[in-house]
C-alpha cells in the first residue's frame, strides 16, 4: 500500500506550516505530499492566515524538497484557463525535477467562487472534459508542432504547447463516485482514479466500474492506480485517538466508521480491507496540519506493516 499525506490548508495554514509538514512527509518516507485547492475555509473557526494558492505553494515546495512527490487533490477546473494551467503545472514539474501530479475536478464550492469573483457555472462537466483534452493535448504535442482546439467552452489556435512537463506522461488524477461519466473520463485520460471520502461499501463497486470502462475502450485496467482519500485519526492508545479527534472537531465513532481511525493496529486492518477492495494507494487526510507527531506515529507503527 502506497501511503500519501493530504492536507486542507484553507482551514488555516501558512506556507511555512505546509513546508514543515511536507519536509516531515519526505523525511519519514511517505511517497507524496498533496494539498487541496480551495480559497475559503469551510465551517467555523479562525480564518487566519487566509488561503494559499495551491500551485504557488507547490512551486515553493518543489524547490525546498528533493524526493517527495507533490500534487493537488484536486485542482478545480473553474479556477484556471486550461492553457495557463498547462503552463503552471509543467513549470512546477520542471522545478521539482519531475515530481508533480495533477488532480483535476469540476469544482463544487460555490461560496469561494463568489468570495473571490470567480465564475461558477451551473454546468461544469463540459468545461471539465474539455480541460482534460486540452491539457493532455498540449503536453502530448511534439516540440515544434502546434496545438489547436475548437470546443464549446475553450478555443486554442496554433498554440506552441510549451513548456513541456519533465514527466511524459505527467500523472493525471481524476476522482469521484459518478457511475457513468467519471469512469469513462478516468479510463480515457487518467493515470489514477481517486475516491475521496467515499462510503466504504461504495469503494469496490466504483473500482469495478472504472475497470469496466477501461476494458470498453481497450485499455488495460491495470494501467490505472486506484486510490482513496480518508481522514486520519491515529493514536497510540484510546486517549490519544480521542485527543486528536477533539482537535479536528470530530467524534471517534464517526471517524472509525468513515475514515481511518484508532490505534496503529486498527489502521493497519483498515488499510488491509481497502487493499482487498482493489485500492493500492491511500491519501491520509491530516486535518491538524501542525501535528507532526501524527505522521511520526504512522510512519513508525503502520507503514512497516503495509509495505
Amino acid at each position: 500500500m502506497d501511503l500519501r499525506i493530504f492536507t486542507e490548508p484553507q482551514q488555516g495554514a501558512s506556507y511555512d506550516d505546509q513546508l514543515a509538514l511536507a519536509r516531515r512527509t519526505e523525511h519519514l518516507g511517505f511517497s507524496a505530499y498533496f494539498r487541496s485547492d480551495h480559497f475559503m475555509r469551510m465551517g467555523d473557526g479562525d480564518p487566519l492566515p487566509g488561503p494559499t494558492d495551491s500551485w504557488v505553494t507547490l512551486a515553493g515546495l518543489a524547490r525546498e524538497t528533493s524526493t517527495v512527490r507533490l500534487g493537488t487533490l484536486v485542482t478545480s477546473a473553474t479556477f484556471r484557463y486550461p492553457g495557463m494551467l498547462a503552463v503552471q503545472v509543467a513549470q512546477v514539474d520542471a522545478m521539482s525535477g519531475g515530481r508533480v501530479e495533477l488532480g483535476l475536478g469540476t469544482g463544487w464550492f460555490g461560496a469561494e467562487h463568489a468570495a473571490y469573483g470567480v465564475p461558477f457555472p451551473e454546468r461544469r462537466f463540459g468545461p471539465f472534459e474539455e480541460q482534460l483534452e486540452i491539457l493532455t493535448g498540449m503536453w502530448g504535442t511534439p516540440v515544434g508542432e502546434r496545438f489547436s482546439f475548437a470546443g464549446e467552452h475553450y478555443q486554442l489556435t496554433d498554440s506552441p504547447a510549451l513548456p513541456k512537463p519533465v514527466q511524459d506522461p505527467l500523472p493525471l488524477i481524476i476522482g469521484g463516485g459518478g457511475k457513468r461519466r467519471t469512469p469513462r473520463l478516468a479510463a480515457r485520460y487518467a493515470t489514477e482514479h481517486n475516491q475521496s471520502f467515499p462510503e466504504k461499501e461504495a469503494i469496490a463497486p466504483q473500482v469495478r466500474r472504472v475497470r469496466a470502462a477501461c476494458e470498453e475502450i481497450g485499455r488495460d485496467p491495470e494501467d490505472l492506480v486506484y486510490s482513496v482519500a480518508l481522514v486520519l485519526c491515529a493514536g497510540a492508545d484510546e486517549a490519544e485517538v480521542a485527543r486528536r479527534a477533539r482537535a479536528i472537531g470530530r467524534e471517534v465513532p464517526e471517524l472509525r466508521e468513515h475514515g481511518l481511525a484508532g490505534t496503529p493496529a486498527e489502521i493497519v486492518d483498515g488499510l488491509a480491507s481497502l487493499a482487498e477492495q482493489g485500492i493500492s494507494r491511500v491519501y491520509l487526510q491530516c486535518l491538524d496540519i501542525r501535528d507532526l507527531d501524527h505522521l511520526d506515529l504512522v510512519a513508525a507503527e503502520v507503514m512497516p506493516h503495509v509495505r
